[in-house]
């Protein structure tokens, strides 16, 4: 009985503190999460509003990059849905690849475009980077793929 007691407080103790942490920090460029709402869990005075991110096209292929170049490409985008888009983050997959978004939201019908810039410094052979969207979209992340060969000279 006496170790019960014992394996019951050090599972309490385990899952009382497996909690986030309340003050995480974003980046400094990201939107706080309070502006996000995804209509999927936001209840019933939000009805059928939601915004869709349809991109042109979601992979672009560099071809052959240079070592030390730097090259970006714009991913184009429309609102199809009928609520405002709002871009909470965009995350690279490494150091490399650095994303730009529009900070403010998008309304229903509209465009933007996601920056992304390559750095092929250091880099060689063929690169697949990827750039993760986080938006009020159903689902809420959406996935950016580039891809190219990085040359020595």
């Amino acid at each position: 009985m006496f170790h019960r007691s014992i394996l019951l407080i050090l599972f309490a103790a385990v899952f009382f503190s497996c909690g986030t942490p309340e003050n995480k920090s974003l980046p400094d460029n990201a939107l706080s999460p309070d502006l996000i709402t995804n209509p999927a869990t936001a209840g019933k005075e939000h009805g059928k509003v939601i915004p869709v991110i349809t991109f042109d096209k979601s992979e672009h292929d560099f071809g052959s990059v240079v070592e030390g170049e730097k090259v970006t490409f714009s991913f184009h985008f429309k609102n199809t849905g009928n609520g405002d888009l709002i871009i909470r983050h965009a995350q690279a997959s490494c150091g490399c690849t650095v994303p730009e978004w529009p900070k403010d939201p998008i309304a229903p019908g509209k465009d933007g475009y996601i920056g992304v810039t390559f750095n092929s410094d250091g880099k060689s052979g063929m690169i697949h980077k990827s750039v993760t969207i986080i938006a009020n979209t159903i689902p809420n992340t959406t996935e950016l793929v580039i891809t190219g060969e990085v040359k020595n000279q």
